[in-house]
């Protein structure tokens, strides 16, 4: 795919999103205009050029526990989805099959066959590697409690499952900051 199909395909994916709330209206019509405006959108040198770049992160889900797997990430100092940067000219959605195999070393399903982002936020990082801007699509995964778990020791300390409502009703500070905010679009969604 030529970058500018690329471009024109990420964009569309990002717009057809239905918005949570104003703030996800608002990240929603910042990316638009941040891809629009020709910036480069993927990261070309660890850990901040350009200063803003696209993630994508990927959400593994258990439908039935109602629960969803995050990890303790080393270099945020937050418990995060899996994902990662999004390499050159790679679509998002190849990151995330990639970043499966990588960081939890299996393959991908998407929830419901759904294989675009379902939420999208744009967020200042922390932790050690603070001061750039994170563009992150998230994509919702199917996964189970029931699954033998491996994970990237280099890049997580620890890989649990939390329940929606635990997320919902703890500190948000320990989470990705949008951690809350997500779970309760996923919970409307899954009703």
């Amino acid at each position: 795919m030529k970058n500018t199909d690329l471009r024109q395909s990420i964009r569309n994916e990002v717009a057809s999103i239905v918005a949570l709330d104003a703030l996800e209206t608002a990240h929603i019509e910042d990316i638009l205009q941040w891809i629009d405006s020709g910036a480069d959108i993927f990261r070309i040198a660890k850990p901040d050029t350009p200063p803003k770049h696209l993630v994508s992160y990927f959400v593994v889900i258990d439908q039935a526990k109602r629960s969803l797997l995050l990890g303790d990430h080393i270099k945020a100092q937050l418990w995060l989805p899996t994902g990662g940067h999004v390499r050159v000219n790679e679509h998002p959605k190849q990151a995330v099959i990639r970043e499966m195999k990588e960081e939890l070393f299996r393959g991908t399903t998407f929830l419901r066959g759904n294989d675009k982002p379902f939420f999208v936020t744009v967020t200042e990082t922390v932790g050690l590697t603070p001061g750039h801007t994170d563009v992150s699509l998230w994509y919702l995964v199917k996964g189970g409690e029931h699954e033998a778990l491996q994970f990237e020791r280099s890049e997580f300390t620890d890989m649990n499952w939390f329940r929606f409502d635990e997320i919902l009703a703890s500190h948000p500070a320990i989470f990705d900051p949008q951690m809350q905010r997500f779970t309760k679009k996923l919970v409307n969604y899954l009703s």
